[in-house]
């Protein structure tokens, strides 16, 4: 009897199991342009820092953006919801990890501040750097007037899963076309995963897409809800969907892989796979200057039963400037960054991202398999 096929499933890749091509042409690191661009803004590194409270404050903000990078600050977590958030960060990595779920929900009850909005908004631009805010999508009409009267200079629309086309009670939901008229700033919109869903944001004005559903190290919604692409695939997919557009409309729209990314392999893979930038939060929640104190957790706490992160204990590697431009103090790819990527682009010829984004990869074997007998054994 034959048997008819109820789905038909695609091969999807993440970072371990692809590897870089070097190219015919090599050329030298120094050489290479890594600018990043959201619209009139231009950033030295294409380097974001994940909005999520144990990775980006206020000090952070300011410190990665006179290194040349953007990090995004949560206007939904302990630094709108408390006056001294310092108590609150300290409060979750001393707790045990029996206690530490109920913890977080429990901190993330509390009502947002929204004068703690503009004041943390303006600690930044202070400070003379450029400032990113996130908000989820339910709170976005609400407080992108405020977010614009303290003068932040990107919004950040972000939950685990966006799209343009929502079903919901609300007899007007939340319209990106609508949003981009309403406030004088670019627009990133994350996260999806898919060429559809990239393509639609993309229609609708915005001004970069965040890329990643479920590989972040601290992200349980692969496990809780089942639901995500691993990063390659997605980046892939994405890219094509931008390119796409570039093509109907003539309008370039950057995307950003985020999450799932722990070494300057990964990253190198990120930017191959179609990436204009990435988002780092757990890599980062390892600097010394990480609001977390060596510990990181997921963003997506709003709902009071079901909590889609989890706390995880990452230590402290090195200061931000060492995890982003050496000297490096190990061998597992988790510092020096942006030297990796301009060293994988040297050797395969690319000397801009978008060049980089041309370059070949290959399905490959996960590098434990590969000839690392040794350093497994010694790890």
């Amino acid at each position: 009897m034959a048997i008819h096929q109820f789905k038909q499933l695609r091969r999807s890749l993440g970072f371990d199991e692809v590897a870089i091509v070097p190219g015919d042409i090599t050329a030298n690191p120094d050489q290479t342009n890594i600018d990043f661009k959201i619209e009139g803004f231009t950033f030295a590194i294409p380097i974001m820092a994940s909005a999520m409270d144990a990775v980006t404050d206020v000090n952070f903000a300011s410190l990665l953006g006179k290194l040349g990078g953007l990090a995004v600050l949560n206007l939904e977590g302990v630094q709108t919801r408390y006056n001294n958030p310092k108590e609150v960060l300290t409060e979750i990595a001393q707790a045990s990890n029996a206690e530490v779920t109920p913890l977080l929900q429990k901190i993330y009850s509390q009502p947002i501040k929204e004068n703690l909005i503009g004041k943390r908004i303006e600690a930044i631009k202070k400070s003379g750097d450029v400032c990113a805010v996130s908000v989820a999508p339910a709170n976005t009409k609400r407080f992108a007037p405020i977010t614009a009267e303290a003068g932040a200079d990107i919004f950040v629309v972000q939950s685990t899963v966006t799209t343009t086309r929502h079903i919901s009670k609300s007899y007007r939901g939340l319209i990106f076309s609508e949003l981009r008229e309403s406030i004088p700033m670019p627009i990133v919109v994350g996260n999806c995963v898919s060429y559809g869903a990239c393509l639609e944001i993309m229609r609708n004005g915005i001004s970069g897409v965040l890329v990643g559903v479920g590989p972040g190290a601290a992200c349980t919604t692969r496990q809780v809800l089942g639901i995500g692409v691993p990063q390659v695939t997605a980046t892939m997919d994405c890219a094509a969907a931008r390119d796409e557009y570039l093509r109907q409309s003539g309008r370039y729209v950057p995307i950003i892989t985020d999450g799932g990314i722990s070494n300057g392999g990964d990253l190198c893979k990120a930017f191959a796979a179609g990436a204009d930038a990435v988002m780092l939060g757990s890599i980062f929640a390892q600097a010394e200057e990480a609001p977390g104190l060596g510990y990181h957790w997921g963003m997506s706490h709003p709902h009071p039963a079901l909590p889609r992160g989890t706390r995880i204990k990452v230590g402290t590697a090195g200061t931000l400037e060492q995890i982003l431009f050496g000297p490096t103090s190990v061998t597992d790819g988790s510092q020096n960054l942006v030297g990796a990527l301009r060293t994988a682009m040297g050797t395969c010829g690319a000397l801009t991202i978008q060049d980089m984004h041309q370059v070949e990869m290959v399905i490959a074997p996960a590098i434990t398999t590969e000839g690392k007998l040794w350093q497994r054994l010694q790890s």
